[in-house]
């Protein structure tokens, strides 16, 4: 059993899991909890962490430990605390650091930005598919992920890509592109705009693509992130229990035709279905449009997708954890 304590933007997420078989990622997700609180504004803002932060933090994570520790008795060394990248701004890191130690005896590393889309296809990609698979995270402000390519000697090589749009800066590109900004707020003429920014898109697409030729030889594709997360939940409406969800080009297309013509759909089962009410109150109908933009056009880029497999990377949230028992174990090779 394994204990990850993510220190987030906005959310300090705990999880326990317990690992079955590493290799195939089989794993349960024995606890999970998530306390919302706003760290990366404030970050923003005075270029550190006010006091009421720091003991907020110290407070939330001192007690998630204990409460885990009590009820999982987990050895400590299996016992993992981060911060995400925005941390290493904040100029008083250390105050936060000694407060947290202070209270659990334990340390906490800062995910390095640089390092953070090789740890997302370590722990979304499961070790045995490594070889043969790519990731691809749709996040807010970039899509990101790579791919492992092996080399001599039992040595692996990282391979990043990275794409400049996420679901938010796509948003906001399409509706500069409004001549009268009065109406870049109108559905139909954003949809317009948004269908015509689509032969930007794709430009960017393919030029990754191009750049990395081995992606075409992989033969799954693993995709995460808000985007992926929306699409399963409104378009599959149902619990979805396993780690890896898959899915088609064709499904994607489906649900598109929903998102922009029959968005009622989704705003009636929210009404009924929490995890989709969840989904609308992160996103509204034009962030969910440009979401399934950049998830359409990157599948519909890929030559002979038909003939690969697609998965939703669905646990987002323990990906960095992964990360961390693989580099940990001794069946998976993770030498880069």
């Amino acid at each position: 059993m394994y204990v990850g304590i993510e220190i987030g933007r906005r959310a300090i997420k705990t999880s326990v899991l317990e690992i079955n078989n590493i290799k195939k990622a089989d794993y349960k997700i024995l606890y999970f909890s998530n306390d919302r609180i706003s760290l990366a504004d404030h970050i923003a803002s005075f270029g550190e962490l006010p006091q009421e932060d720091i003991n907020k933090t110290s407070i939330i994570v001192a007690d998630q430990l204990r409460k885990v520790r009590a009820d999982f008795k987990i050895s400590e060394g299996n016992i993992f605390i981060v911060a995400s990248p925005v941390f290493s701004s904040a100029r008083n890191i250390d105050v936060l650091k000694n407060k947290i130690s202070t209270l659990t005896n334990k340390t906490f590393d800062i995910i390095n930005a640089d390092e953070e889309a090789k740890m997302l296809v370590k722990g979304a990609i499961p070790p045995v598919d490594y070889s043969n698979a790519i990731l691809l995270d749709i996040g807010a402000q970039t899509t990101k992920g790579g791919y492992i390519d092996e080399i001599d000697d039992n040595k692996l090589e990282f391979i990043p890509l990275e794409l400049d749009f996420g679901t938010m800066t796509l948003t906001d590109a399409v509706k500069k592109t409004v001549v009268n900004q009065s109406q870049a707020n109108d559905m139909s003429t954003y949809q317009e705009k948004s269908f015509d920014f689509n032969t930007v898109l794709r430009k960017k697409i393919k030029e990754m693509l191009d750049a990395n030729p081995l992606i075409l030889k992989k033969e799954k594709i693993y995709l995460s992130g808000g985007a992926v997360w929306a699409f399963a939940t409104l378009y599959y409406n149902e619990n979805l229990k396993d780690h890896y969800i898959p899915f088609s080009l064709e499904d994607v297309i489906n649900y598109d035709a929903i998102l922009k013509n029959n968005f009622n759909k989704f705003s009636n089962l929210s009404k009924t279905n929490a995890e989709v009410d969840r989904v609308l109150k992160t996103y509204d109908q034009k962030y969910l449009i440009s979401a399934n933009n950049i998830l359409s056009n990157c599948l519909e880029s890929i030559p002979n997708v038909a003939t690969k497999k697609i998965y939703f990377v669905k646990d987002g949230q323990v990906t960095w954890l992964m990360s961390y028992i693989a580099d940990r174990s001794k069946k998976i090779n993770t030498n880069f």
